[in-house]
């Protein structure tokens, strides 16, 4: 395969603080260096003994190089503030680098902002146009493909009216489908599958799976481990700047996941917990129900989460609500619960203790999950008592979930659904008899 974006030491330094007019006038120098091929006179030294004691700087990317080939699906993962969308603009050729170079081979398409643009007194028929052309396409790409953007968009009814009349999710879904049907080579993509309500993400999820299929090249961040696992065939992981790891998406999925692994299940001396501390979790185990201690299970188990907490016993909490909530290790929600959604209420607490929650034939396939919790004085909007995210580690292995002893991989869904299925002799619908089907 031939290559298609060749990265070569690239790095971002940002200026903190205030711009003053002489950091104004070396940007603009630099900008023009850069523009004529030439050296850029303010390129700052990137050694480290320099970037230690540089405290007016952050390098939001530092020194980052790889190749991606005709064809790749390449995931980009990393926590919040490891510098991906950094990355993918100076792919897109919105911010140069400070320093490096970067090489494209094809035209470009970028879903970095979905929505940019849009002008709220214009009709949603010339958003299209307006937000096409920003988007690099031209005026006869976005007409030929205009009736299936509309229908994409769910947005037919409407689309003659002001987009200032359309709901926040109306006009998300129309940029979406804009910017989904960019006809490029290479197509860059950032964290936009949580577009609109359920079933247009699933809708989002498919056409980046077509565009995937087609033989394009994407570039893909996303925080959902299923998509980056279907979508993708390779991945790298970014951590504060740097580029940590390359390789398959799998091996990139375990390595994120096993470089954030939660250390400690004592979280008595944790110090980013939040609340008034009135209560205080101090330790949280995993058990099964003859009260075993347990550091991984199966799915379709019976667990008890066990949170042991202290309580100085100045008030009560009528209303407490201890709240549990598991994500998936690249923290994607897979449900919550809490004793109030339970319908268990806690009254008079003793000094010490634990809240016990038993999860009945644990409906998750095979992965490691994380489980934060927060405790309230009220279900909903009560005042914060104790919260401490990624509290707990949830390592679920196989088990036999299903009569038949299968548990499908966390790819098809990060949930289990027990059902009974049955064959019945019986007429056809009345819809289909009536367009005469006999």
């Amino acid at each position: 395969m031939s290559t298609v974006l060749k990265v070569e030491n690239v790095s971002k330094r940002y200026q903190l603080g205030e711009i003053n007019r002489r950091m104004l006038y070396e940007e603009l120098q630099s900008r023009w260096a850069r523009w004529r091929g030439k050296p850029d006179p303010n390129a700052p030294v990137t050694g480290d003994a320099l970037d230690a004691n540089d405290k007016d700087h952050l390098w939001a990317v530092r020194n980052v190089s790889f190749d991606v080939q005709h064809g790749d699906v390449l995931g980009v993962i990393g926590h919040n503030g490891s510098g991906k969308s950094t990355l993918l603009k100076i792919l897109s050729q919105i911010t140069a680098p400070t320093s490096g170079r970067v090489l494209i081979k094809g035209k470009v398409a970028s879903l970095l902002e979905v929505g940019t643009g849009f002008h709220l007194e214009l009709t949603g028929r010339d958003n299209v146009f307006l937000n096409g052309t920003f988007l690099g396409m031209t005026h006869r790409e976005v007409a030929r493909q205009f009736d299936e953007i509309v229908a994409f968009s769910g947005v037919e009814d409407f689309i003659d009216t002001p987009v200032k009349r359309y709901s926040s999710g109306m006009r998300v879904r129309l940029a979406f489908a804009v910017a989904a049907h960019l006809e490029a080579q290479i197509l860059i993509i950032d964290e936009v599958l949580a577009v609109g309500d359920a079933a247009f993400q699933q809708k989002c999820i498919g056409k980046m799976s077509e565009v995937a299929q087609g033989g394009r090249t994407v570039l893909f961040v996303s925080h959902n481990a299923a998509a980056v696992e279907n979508l993708c065939t390779r991945g790298v992981v970014m951590n504060k700047g740097e580029l940590v790891f390359s390789g398959t998406q799998t091996e990139a999925i375990a390595y994120y996941s096993a470089s954030t692994a939660i250390k400690t299940k004592c979280l008595r001396d944790r110090d980013d917990r939040s609340g008034s501390g009135e209560v205080r979790i101090v330790a949280m185990e995993l058990r099964d129900p003859s009260g075993r201690l347990r550091h991984n299970v199966n799915a379709g188990d019976d667990i008890d989460l066990w949170l042991y907490f202290e309580n100085n016993g100045k008030r009560a909490f009528p209303r407490l609500n201890v709240k549990l909530n598991v994500t998936t290790h690249l923290g994607a929600p897979v449900f919550t619960q809490s004793n109030l959604l339970a319908g268990e209420s806690f009254r008079e607490l003793p000094s010490k203790g634990a809240f016990v929650c038993r999860i009945p034939r644990l409906p998750l396939p095979a992965a490691v999950y994380r489980i934060s919790y927060i405790v309230n004085s009220e279900y909903r909007r009560g005042e914060k008592i104790d919260a401490i995210s990624n509290a707990l580690e949830l390592p679920v292995e196989n088990g036999k979930f299903f009569p038949s002893g299968e548990v499908p991989a966390i790819q098809a869904g990060v949930c289990l659904v027990p059902a009974e299925w049955r064959m019945e002799s019986a007429p056809m619908p009345v819809q289909l008899t009536a367009a005469g089907v006999p």
